[in-house]
């Protein structure tokens, strides 16, 4: 079920209709019936998957508890059983591959059956919460929980079970313990929350996709055609996966729950690093806590800070996908955090100050590493991808600069709410607070807003595809 489907909107409804007529216990036990019909509305055996790993990991978690001199290997088993689906479903037939290739390349003909799985949605997303919460236990950090209902609906909670926000124990399941109580206002920021979202979605992010796809379909693309190409899935990924994030805060809002934050405006960051912390907030927390920390953070020599950083990197790219577009895009950006440490120690004038002319260099080889970033996330051919790089611009014809122009050109057209949201989004929300607690002219801010949402949604683009992350 995807958030910008009539199914979705219609199944939305009718949970909100009976959860906030239900005391506590039954509004849990209505969340987790919602997230198994959510999850398993198109295949139901996902479901099996989903209620094996809930059970597997809250039983091993209330082991660590009772037999603490075996901890240890009660978390062995959760994140064995974890990585274990993951590495099944997600990367074992690029791993049978890639072995074969080795073995052809060494001259052993060797033939084995590749098994194409279906990869469940969101398996990612929640393995990697569900593994978050057993190390927290292990860590003393969190109590193990004794509630399986209150555990089952934090890893089956439906608005962010497909694609996130990645949520901690501490912050979600905290929420599922203790009631929720209605509020108008809180109600109708949700909706605006959600409203932003789908608009993005339909609007921004799916008109992108028409022209990003159309880009990377043409045999042999010349340099204006790649690189309006990659603008064009820039702002298709920032939109859609911030829309998805959106969309989800604003239905947990309208069950009274409140989700962390995904996104802080990353097209503003000003070096490698402030990127990570502005683009999906909760994985590269995940990363940091559990890999990066971990293996031994910042502590160290210049030298096993950079392995630590490459690791990382390295396993969040192979986080995203099964394929070696996605590794080499995870080294990019880890090989660029280590360059910019470097940089920190011998260029501060360059990394560091105040002010708009001194920031915006920052900005712009940021602006720059993000797009290579973006070529490599999108570019799966490894092949095409060299070649793609490596495209002179001298040798476009004049009329691929005119159509590469015009991609651009309708890119920054699109994108001008993304930038206004950015750039003005503290002063409107101080402004909407102050509205909304003085009552002056709240009604005609509300039904204004509401007109130009409701505008914006009858001009959607004419195809509309799934969430770019519901493949990870």
């Amino acid at each position: 079920m995807i958030f910008q489907s009539v199914d979705y909107l219609l199944f939305l409804v009718c949970v909100l209709a009976a959860y906030w007529s239900l005391p506590h216990r039954g509004q849990n036990a209505l969340l987790l019936v919602a997230g198994y019909v959510f999850y398993g509305y198109v295949h139901p055996w996902y479901c099996i998957l989903l209620g094996a790993t809930t059970l597997v990991d809250f039983t091993c978690t209330r082991l660590m508890e009772s037999q603490t001199q075996r901890k240890r290997f009660w978390l062995g088993c959760v994140l064995l059983s974890n990585f274990t689906v993951l590495a099944t479903f997600k990367y074992f037939g690029f791993f049978a591959e890639n072995i074969i290739a080795v073995l052809h390349a060494a001259g052993l003909q060797v033939s084995a059956p590749l098994f194409h799985m279906l990869l469940p949605a969101g398996v990612s997303f929640y393995t990697f919460q569900s593994c978050a919460y057993a190390v927290d236990v292990y860590r003393g950090e969190v109590k193990a929980r004794r509630n399986l209902l209150d555990y089952a609906v934090y890893v089956a909670f439906f608005p962010q079970l497909v694609a996130g926000p990645i949520e901690r124990a501490s912050h979600l399941l905290a929420q599922v313990e203790r009631p929720r109580r209605f509020d108008p206002g809180v109600m109708l920021d949700a909706l605006f929350l959600f409203l932003w979202g789908l608009m993005k979605k339909r609007v921004i992010a799916d008109t992108a996709a028409l022209y990003c796809n159309k880009a990377f379909s043409l045999r042999d693309s010349s340099f204006p055609i790649v690189w309006a190409g990659v603008l064009c899935f820039c702002v298709q990924i920032y939109a859609d996966f911030s829309a998805y994030t959106d969309m989800a805060r604003g239905s947990a809002k309208l069950l009274g729950f409140e989700l962390r934050q995904n996104f802080n405006h990353p097209w503003l960051a000003q070096s490698p690093g402030d990127f990570w912390r502005r683009w999906h907030m909760s994985l590269s927390a995940w990363f940091r806590d559990y890999v990066y920390i971990p293996l031994g953070g910042s502590r160290g020599g210049e030298a096993l800070v950079a392995r630590n950083l490459m690791l990382t990197f390295l396993l969040s790219g192979l986080w995203h996908g099964a394929s070696w577009n996605f590794v080499l895009w995870g080294g990019w950006w880890g090989a660029w955090l280590v360059l910019w440490r470097t940089l920190d120690r011998r260029a501060p004038g360059f990394t560091q100050g105040n002010g708009f002319w001194r920031a915006l260099p920052r900005w712009g080889v940021t602006f720059v590493v993000m797009n290579i970033g973006w070529l490599m996330f999108r570019e799966q051919n490894l092949h095409e991808l060299i070649r793609e790089i490596t495209a002179s611009p001298f040798a476009a014809p004049a009329e691929d600069w005119r159509i590469g122009g015009f991609f651009v050109a309708l890119m920054i057209i699109y994108s001008i709410p993304l930038w206004v949201h950015a750039l003005l989004e503290k002063p409107l929300l101080d402004r909407w607070e102050g509205l909304r607690g003085s009552g002056k002219g709240f009604a005609w801010h509300l039904a204004g807003g509401l007109a130009v949402f409701l505008l914006l949604l009858l001009l959607p683009s004419k195809v509309s595809s799934d969430f770019i992350y519901f493949q990870f």
